[in-house]
């Protein structure tokens, strides 16, 4: 990758040679070059979208002080930090880094990568497969079983039909976890402030309803969505749709017939709350705690009715963190709950919608 302008900003070029600024552009992980004051005359374009640097400032007080500890002593350092990727939610870059002094007007050179979270995916996958292994058992034991209960009613017609029609049910689930379990991959592998890029809140909502449409008439659900937004994001489209789709559809399968799905936003200290609300079971305190784990279900006969995969909030969570945000509940057992996803605001659109 060479140099240009459009991967880093430079605020007094002069101060740097030209062979240091396409050396530190070429690399795969980012870099700032800081004067006195901390003040940063370079960066990769990734600095501050990952949140290293915001406002032109260094954001984690503790490789703030390494680099002044660099600067003072001459030394070089190394080691790992946690920032937070928003200013809400439990999401976390975690960098491995190097601070190391230039010759050259006392300036400081800060390298980062990400080698540490190749770790945690490492660790996230492999939890994740021992968990996979025992969902997949069920639906693929009643495929086993049925099949051979249709080879044994070959005769009988009428027990032909209900059993191909239980096989065409627990196909449909299978092929459902299965999706399910790539897009939670695809989520936890792949990073939407990486390169992120201005998302419509208005525009997700409204994409997350079409999706939703057919499941809703079926039940004879209204969802209903009055407030156009003008709010921006930073991130990736696709996965905030496919969040805003999980809640709508988990507010539909567990709604009574002929009731009212919710959708609004609200706007506060600089974050986006956007809010699904339903008129369904409810959920008790108890499995509140536990809602957005992997693969747990409140009622596993409701989940089977339903076509639930106990994967749906999970990737809620993990899509919301990720865009340095996060998904919480409000709900009571039978009167309904709300879901409700907060993220930080990038900027307005000036337009309407």
């Amino acid at each position: 990758m060479g140099f240009s302008r459009q991967d880093t900003e430079v605020s007094e070029p002069g101060l740097l040679p030209q062979m240091l600024l396409e050396t530190l552009a070429s690399l795969d992980g980012e870099s700032v070059i800081l004067a006195l004051g901390e003040v940063p005359i370079f960066s990769t374009a990734g600095v501050e979208s990952l949140g290293i640097l915001r406002e032109n400032r260094i954001q984690s007080p503790e490789l703030l002080a390494i680099v002044r500890f660099v600067r003072r002593t001459g030394s070089h350092q190394k080691g790992q930090i946690e920032i937070p990727r928003g200013p809400i939610g439990e999401g976390r870059h975690q960098f491995t880094f190097k601070v190391l002094p230039l010759v050259k007007d006392d300036l400081v050179l800060v390298l980062v990568s990400d080698e540490s979270e190749a770790q945690r995916v490492h660790d996230v996958r492999r939890d994740f497969v021992a968990n996979i292994s025992h969902e997949l058992k069920t639906p693929i034991g009643a495929l086993s079983l049925l099949s051979e209960a249709v080879l044994g009613a070959k005769d009988d017609p009428e027990s032909v039909t209900k059993f191909a029609t239980r096989m065409q049910s627990e196909a449909k689930r299978l092929t459902d976890l299965v999706q399910e379990i790539i897009n939670l991959s695809r989520v936890q592998d792949f990073d939407p402030l990486q390169l992120p890029q201005e998302v419509s809140i208005g525009y997700v909502i409204r994409e997350a309803m079409d999706q939703c449409e057919i499941s809703a008439q079926s039940r004879g659900i209204s969802v209903k969505y009055a407030e156009p937004s003008n709010v921006l994001v930073l991130g990736d489209r696709d996965q905030l749709i496919m969040a805003m789709h999980n809640l709508i559809e988990n507010a539909i399968n567990y709604s009574p017939e002929d009731t009212k799905v919710s959708i609004s936003t609200m706007i506060k200290d600089k974050l986006v709350s956007i809010l699904v609300t339903d008129q369904g079971i409810g959920i008790s305190q108890s499995n509140q705690e536990r809602i957005f784990e992997r693969f747990y279900r409140v009622d596993p006969a409701r989940s089977r009715q339903t076509g639930g995969t106990g994967l749906g909030l999970s990737i809620v969570k993990h899509i919301a963190n990720k865009h340095g945000g996060e998904v919480t509940l409000w709900s009571v057992e039978n009167v309904g709950s709300t879901f409700s996803i907060r993220l930080p605001i990038h900027s307005f659109k000036s337009e309407k919608e």
